[in-house]
């Protein structure tokens, strides 16, 4: 799968890395309600080009999960400014 890699010379592997960062440092950044959202513009990084459609859980326990990444929030960074 990653085989590319091995094919690739030193300047183009520091500029794939650094394509890499800038995705997850965009990722990462994020906040909010878009912490939750679809992110193919992240998966387009990677070599092999594919946008799978996402399972989409039923309402309740789509709305269960989100609860329960909500509650994992305040476990993990429980000193996190908070939002109105």
């Amino acid at each position: 799968m990653d085989d590319d890699l091995e094919q690739m010379s030193r300047e183009r592997l520091i500029a794939e890395v650094k394509t890499l960062r800038l995705g997850i440092r965009e990722h990462r950044d994020s906040t909010g309600h878009d912490l939750c959202w679809h992110h193919p513009a992240l998966w387009s990084l990677l070599p092999e080009k594919s946008d799978p459609l996402p399972l989409v859980p039923d309402w309740p326990q789509f709305m269960r999960g989100c609860i329960r990444y909500r509650q994992s929030l305040d476990e993990q960074a429980p000193d996190a400014p908070r939002t109105d």
